[in-house]
């Protein structure tokens, strides 16, 4: 069926258009989120909300500004992050009773200086900051949006990032490409 129809009976509420978009999608995206999360039984839980958030959003799909499995690829992607940056953690205790862990001594990041150290850095390595690390972008979708080579591309990304970690320090840098290597893994 062409997916175009089902996303548009997706938006009139048809749920068993839902499930065979569900049954197309849902192996790459379970292999991008179990990629992000590695643990399957989070990894399942986190597929099952990724279609929840695509049932309840399918009217901020617009086709002309990419493919469908992109806008679901980036929703999957979003949510297993999400998930794994919950900071409220949990601690049963003896008789079974479930409390917040408050004596966490977790600094926060300096999200000032981490802009300042962006805007320092030269325009086209700030774009491809920006392509993949905060609007979703894969390499190989940003290399095409900002016109140049792969190659070039990843490049303007080593560079970058390079200049942040001069900038900003190891430990963010670090951060990084944990977050490059799983996306890209």
């Amino acid at each position: 069926m062409d997916e175009s129809l089902l996303i548009k009976r997706v938006r009139d509420q048809d749920q068993k258009a839902l499930y065979l978009l569900y049954d197309k999608y849902s192996a790459a995206l379970f292999g991008v989120i179990l990629r992000i999360c590695r643990n399957r039984s989070m990894a399942e839980d986190i597929l099952q909300e990724t279609f929840v958030k695509i049932w309840k959003n399918i009217s901020s799909y617009d086709s002309s500004k990419g493919r469908f499995y992109t806008w679901a690829y980036r929703i999957a992607k979003n949510t297993s992050l999400n998930a794994l940056r919950k900071n409220d953690i949990l601690i049963q205790t003896d008789d079974l009773s479930v409390y917040k862990n408050t004596g966490s001594d977790e600094s926060q990041p300096n999200y000032a200086q981490l802009n300042g150290a962006l805007k320092k850095l030269e325009p086209h390595h700030q774009k491809a900051i920006s392509l993949v690390y905060f609007r979703g972008y894969t390499h190989q979708e940003a290399h095409e949006e900002m016109g140049v080579p792969l190659g070039t591309f990843k490049s303007y990304i080593r560079q970058a990032l390079q200049s942040l970690r001069k900038s900003y320090g190891q430990e963010f840098i670090l951060t990084v490409l944990i977050i490059e290597w799983i996306s890209n893994g």
